[in-house]
């Protein structure tokens, strides 16, 4: 009598293949990537510009109050890029990934950038922390598959920039993260949702390419003083920003229209600057 046992062993592997198809069908994000230049170039962008930004009120007041030498700070001159930006800069990208000796599974990415700390995004079904729980520059990060790609969620981040020219986001802020590899590219997708600073989610992209031969520098750094009084915090006064008028000059902006805000992300605004009176002429010569 022949046995069914071939038959019987094929169809439970099959089962198992089919049963646990997300571990067998999850993407490698793992290695050193090269920033591909995104839609805000090199991400060093004019004080007052927030074009795009859908910043509230108190979001654009905090904005308008920005010195840039508060970054002199001893304070401030080491601080790391936090979590809701830091994949919008120039650098190098490298991700490691941890993976459990006996499972073999992996249980987290660390991604690094030049001027980043460990930002761990944990893969073993954790919870996250606490609303209590100390808060870091990057967050606290866990993530889920949705068939190829993987979706991360951050929560108790530090207040950051989500620009660097004073646009802010809160401590209260939670950054959605969608990492999607096609091939020798990385998509990089950033939801930033905050009751504090923004009237509407923010969403941005970044696009990597894979490279081997790429590397992320060390970032010693030592604080020193840059000549600062003891005491000062560089700031404006409302309305007293004097860059604000520069940069109405600079893109043609006329005084009843924002530099930022929700409006501002809309094909509608472009329109009513390209009807506006300063859209005649040379407007950065205005």
């Amino acid at each position: 009598m022949r046995s069914n046992f071939p038959c019987v062993a094929y169809a439970t592997l099959v089962l198992a293949i089919l049963s646990n198809g997300s571990a067998f069908a999850q993407t490698d994000f793992s290695g050193e990537w090269t920033v591909v230049r995104s839609q805000d170039n090199t991400e060093n962008p004019w004080i007052g510009d927030w074009f795009g930004l859908p910043l509230n009120k108190p979001g654009l007041a905090r904005a308008e109050s920005w010195d840039a030498s508060i970054l002199s700070l001893p304070e401030y001159q080491c601080r790391p890029h936090g979590w809701a930006y830091i994949s919008r800069g120039p650098t190098q990208l490298r991700i490691s990934k941890e993976v459990d000796p006996y499972s073999r599974e992996v249980i987290a990415y660390h991604p690094e950038w030049h001027q980043s700390t460990d930002m761990p995004v944990y893969l073993d079904g954790r919870q996250h922390p606490p609303e209590e729980a100390a808060h870091a520059w990057g967050g606290y990060s866990t993530g889920s598959w949705e068939g190829d790609v993987l979706r991360i969620e951050t929560t108790h981040l530090k207040e950051d920039y989500i620009r660097r020219d004073g646009a802010m986001a809160s401590d209260e802020a939670n950054v959605t993260t969608w990492w999607i590899r096609r091939g020798d590219y990385l998509t990089w997708i950033n939801i930033v949702e905050d009751p504090n600073y923004l009237a509407e989610p923010l969403i941005r992209s970044s696009e990597y390419r894979l490279n081997v031969n790429s590397l992320v520098p060390p970032h010693p750094c030592t604080a020193t003083f840059e000549g600062l009084e003891k005491g000062h915090v560089p700031h404006y006064q409302l309305d007293e920003n004097p860059f604000l008028k520069d940069i109405r000059e600079r893109y043609g902006v006329p005084s009843d229209s924002p530099t930022g805000g929700p409006e501002t992300m809309y094909p509608d605004f472009l329109r009513r600057l390209r009807n506006s009176d300063w859209s005649n002429g040379d407007r950065r010569g205005r």
